[in-house]
C-alpha cells in the first residue's frame, strides 16, 4: 500500500460522537428467532470453530452430493464445500414444493402503471423450469454465460433462476446502463444469449431496452451473442432481427414446428460443483474498466440465506420488500436468492419511489402489508426532505423491521426512519457489505443487538472483521483505520472474471494476508463498527485529513438540511478545498445567510479547518436508480465545471444540467 493510502486511513477517525443507544424493542425481542442467548451462542460457535459454523449453515441448503472438505484455503483462493454438488434452484424452489409453501406467494409484484401479479412457489417453479427448457433449446449449456438486461418484473427473477437451473452463469446488467456499457459486459464474459424486454416503465416514460441491446450488438460488435430473447412488457414497437431475435412468449410456445424444435421443461436441475460460478456481476473499478465479480454457488447461497434469515428475523408470515434493482448485488442476494431460499414472500415494484406521487412507497407498503422494508439511506433522506405529511397519509402498522443498505446512514436520517416510518417500534438494521462480499458482513441481529444511529454495529457470527493499520496491527478503540476481513467466508468473491491478477492486486495485496475492503472505519469501545466511507473519499486541507462523510453528517445534522454530498477540488493555498452540495428541506429557501450558517455548523462540529470553501444549493443530487449519490460527477463539476464521465446510470439526467447552472459561493 502506498504511503498516501495509509495517511488516508489514519485520518478517518470520527470527530462526531454519537452516544444514543437503542435496545431491541421489548415486544420484538420476546418474539425474535435469535434472542440474546442464541446470538451469544452463535457468535461463540463462529469464533471457536468458523468452519463448523458455516458447515451447519450450509446444511440448510439442498445438496445433491455432500462435500468432503468444508474449506480449502490457499490465500487468496478459497474453495468452500469441496466436492459438494448442488443447484441453487433446489433450495429456492423445489424444497418448498413438498411443504405448505407450495401455494404460498413467492413474488408479489406491482408495475409502475399499477398492474399486479402474484406467483406462488409452485407457479414460479413451473415458470423457471419452462424457461430453463427454452434456454437449453436455444443452445445454452452448463458453463455458458447469459446476459440479462431487463426491467424489474417477475421475469427477471425467472431468468436468473432458469440460468442457474441448467448450470449457466448469468450476468445481470442494470437496465440504466448505456449500450457501450452493456456491450463491454457482454463481450468481457462472452455471453451466448441476451435476455431483455421491449421496454420498462420509469417515471411515466418507457425505457427502450431492446433498442439499447440492438445498439450494443450492432455491426456484429458482440460476436458471441447468438440469440436475443425479448419479453413484451410495454408494447412499444421494436425491431426484431431475423435469425437472432425471438419474443419470449413465442419461445415458450409448445410447438414442435418451431425453428428450434420446441423445448422440454427442466424438472430435474443440473448438478454443479459448489464452486461453480452462479453469476458474474460487474462493479466499478478505479481503472474505469468494470470488474466482473465472480460468485460461487454453494458458498454464496450459504451466506445469502443465513444472513437474510438472521438480520431480518424472517418469519413465514412476513411480506418482505427490498427496493433495490435486481441489477445490483442487493437485488441478487436479497431480492432473489436469499429470500427465496428462506421461503419468503418477496414484494417487487417496477417504478420510482416518488412517482406518480411522493407517497408511492408508503402507499405500496400499506396496500401489500409489507412487514420488512430494506432501502437506501439516500432514499430515506429524500423522504425526509419531502416531509412527514406523505407518510402520515398511510397505515404503516404492518412494518416490523426496517433496513438500510448501500452506504453509511447519517444519525439524523436513522432517527427519522425509526421514529416516523417505524413509529419507534421497529428495529433498524443498518447493514454493511459489498458486491464482493456477496452477503451482509456487519449488521445488527435485531432481537439481540443494541443499535446506535450511524453504526452498522457488529460483524455477524462466523466473520472475522477488524480495523487495522497499514502494517496489519489492530487499531485501538476509536482509532481510524482500514476495514479488513482476516479469515475467509463462504460468500466471498472468487475472482475477477478473466483477470485473476486484478483480483489479487485489488483485494489481497494491500495488507498482507487480509481482504482489503477499501473502506475506512473505526471500532468503538463497545465493539460497534462505524464505517467512515471509502479511503479515497478523503480531503487533505493544509495537512488536515478527514473523510468527506463526516462533513456530510455535520451538514445533515442541521435541521434545515435534507441531504448533502461533499467532494474536494484543488486549491492553490490549502491543497484541497471542500465543496458541499446541499439539498434543503421543503420549508427552507437558499440564501447567503444560510450558506454562512452551514459553514459555521461544520466548523463548530468538526473544526475550522473543515469549513467548506463552497456550498452549492441543489434541488436534487445525482443518484443512480439504486439510490447512491454519484460523487464522481459532483467532483468533476466542482473541479472542472462540467461532467464528461458516463452518466448512463443516473436516475434523472436533468439533475446534472441544473447543477451546472448553480451559482457558486
Amino acid at each position: 500500500m502506498s504511503q498516501s493510502t495509509d495517511d488516508k486511513a489514519q485520518s478517518i477517525s470520527s470527530h462526531l460522537a454519537e452516544t444514543r443507544v437503542f435496545a431491541p424493542p421489548e415486544a420484538f425481542a420476546a418474539a425474535a428467532t435469535v434472542d440474546g442467548d442464541k446470538y451469544d451462542a452463535l457468535k461463540k460457535a463462529g469464533a471457536d470453530n468458523p468452519e463448523g459454523y458455516w458447515a451447519e449453515a450450509a446444511e440448510e441448503l439442498v445438496w445433491k452430493k455432500k462435500w468432503s472438505t468444508v474449506l480449502d484455503w490457499q490465500l487468496p483462493r478459497s474453495k468452500w464445500f469441496k466436492e459438494g454438488e448442488l443447484n441453487a434452484t433446489d433450495s429456492c424452489l423445489d424444497a418448498h414444493l413438498s411443504t405448505w409453501r407450495a401455494n404460498k406467494a413467492a413474488i408479489i409484484w406491482e408495475g409502475e402503471p399499477g398492474d399486479v401479479r402474484t406467483l406462488t412457489y409452485r407457479q414460479l417453479h413451473q415458470d423457471v423450469c419452462d424457461f430453463a427448457g427454452v434456454l437449453r433449446a436455444q443452445g445454452v449449456e452448463k458453463g455458458d454465460r447469459v446476459a440479462i438486461y431487463m426491467p424489474l418484473v417477475p421475469e427477471i427473477a425467472v431468468a436468473m433462476l432458469a440460468c442457474a437451473r441448467i448450470g449457466a452463469t448469468h450476468s445481470v446488467v442494470f437496465g440504466g446502463f448505456s449500450a457501450d456499457s452493456l456491450r463491454d459486459r457482454i463481450n468481457d464474459s462472452e455471453c451466448k444469449v441476451v435476455l431483455t424486454a421491449d421496454g420498462g416503465h420509469r417515471k411515466g416514460k418507457v425505457v427502450h431496452l431492446k433498442d439499447i441491446v440492438d445498439d450494443a450488438c450492432k455491426d456484429n460488435s458482440c460476436p458471441s451473442v447468438s440469440r436475443v430473447i425479448v419479453l413484451q412488457r410495454t408494447g412499444n414497437e421494436v425491431a426484431m432481427q431475423e435469425g437472432r431475435d425471438i419474443w419470449w412468449h413465442d419461445a415458450l410456445r409448445k410447438d414442435d414446428t418451431l425453428e428450434d424444435g420446441g423445448w422440454t421443461s427442466v424438472t430435474v436441475s443440473t448438478a454443479v460443483e459448489a464452486e461453480h460460478p452462479l453469476f458474474i456481476l460487474y462493479t466499478s473499478g478505479t481503472t474505469g474498466k468494470p470488474k466482473g465479480v465472480v460468485h460461487s454457488t454453494g458458498g454464496y447461497m450459504t451466506g445469502a440465506k443465513r444472513s437474510f434469515e438472521m438480520v431480518f428475523d424472517h418469519k413465514d408470515e412476513d411480506v418482505y420488500w427490498c427496493s433495490a434493482d435486481a441489477g445490483w448485488i442487493t437485488g441478487h442476494s436479497y431480492v432473489v436468492y436469499g429470500p427465496l431460499a428462506a421461503g419468503s414472500t418477496v414484494f417487487m415494484y417496477e417504478g420510482a419511489p416518488t412517482y406518480p406521487e411522493a407517497d408511492r412507497f408508503w402507499e405500496l407498503i400499506a396496500k401489500h402489508k409489507v412487514s420488512i422494508f430494506y432501502t437506501a439511506p439516500t432514499a430515506i433522506r429524500t423522504f425526509m426532505r419531502i416531509g412527514d405529511a406523505y407518510v402520515n397519509k398511510h397505515d404503516l402498522s404492518s412494518l416490523r423491521v426496517l433496513g438500510t443498505v448501500g452506504e453509511p446512514i447519517n444519525p439524523e436520517a436513522w432517527i427519522w426512519y425509526r421514529d416516523v416510518i417505524g413509529r419507534g417500534e421497529c428495529p433498524i438494521v443498518d447493514t454493511w457489505w459489498q458486491t464482493e462480499t456477496g452477503s451482509m458482513m456487519i449488521a445488527p441481529v435485531p432481537g439481540a443487538v443494541p443499535t446506535m444511529p450511524g453504526s452498522a454495529t457488529r460483524p455477524l457470527p462466523g466473520l472475522d472483521i477488524e480495523v487495522v493499520r497499514q502494517d496489519g496491527s489492530v487499531c485501538d478503540d476509536n482509532e481510524g483505520g482500514l476495514l479488513v476481513v482476516r479469515q475467509p467466508w463462504p460468500s466471498m468473491m472468487r475472482t475477477v472474471w478473466g483477470d485473476d491478477e486484478r483480483f489479487k492486486k485489488t483485494y489481497w495485496s494491500q495488507i498482507d494476508g487480509y481482504y482489503f475492503t477499501g473502506d475506512g472505519a473505526r471500532r468503538d469501545e463497545n465493539g460497534n463498527f462505524w464505517i467512515m466511507g471509502r479511503v479515497d473519499d478523503v480531503v487533505n486541507i493544509s495537512g488536515h485529513r478527514l473523510g468527506t462523510m463526516e462533513v456530510e453528517s455535520a451538514l445533515v445534522g442541521d435541521t434545515r438540511v435534507a441531504e448533502s454530498a461533499v467532494v474536494a477540488r484543488p486549491d492553490d493555498i490549502t491543497g484541497q478545498a471542500i465543496v458541499a452540495f446541499v439539498t434543503l428541506k421543503s420549508n427552507q429557501s437558499p440564501s447567503e445567510e444560510l450558506k454562512k450558517s452551514l459553514k459555521e455548523t461544520v466548523a463548530k462540529d468538526i473544526g475550522a479547518f473543515a469549513r467548506p470553501a463552497e456550498i452549492r444549493f441543489a434541488d436534487a443530487l445525482p443518484k443512480t436508480r439504486s439510490g447512491k449519490i454519484m460523487r464522481r460527477l459532483l467532483r468533476e463539476l466542482a473541479t472542472e465545471g462540467n461532467v464528461t464521465g458516463d452518466t448512463t446510470s443516473l436516475e434523472d439526467l436533468t439533475v446534472i444540467a441544473k447543477l451546472r447552472g448553480t451559482d457558486e459561493d
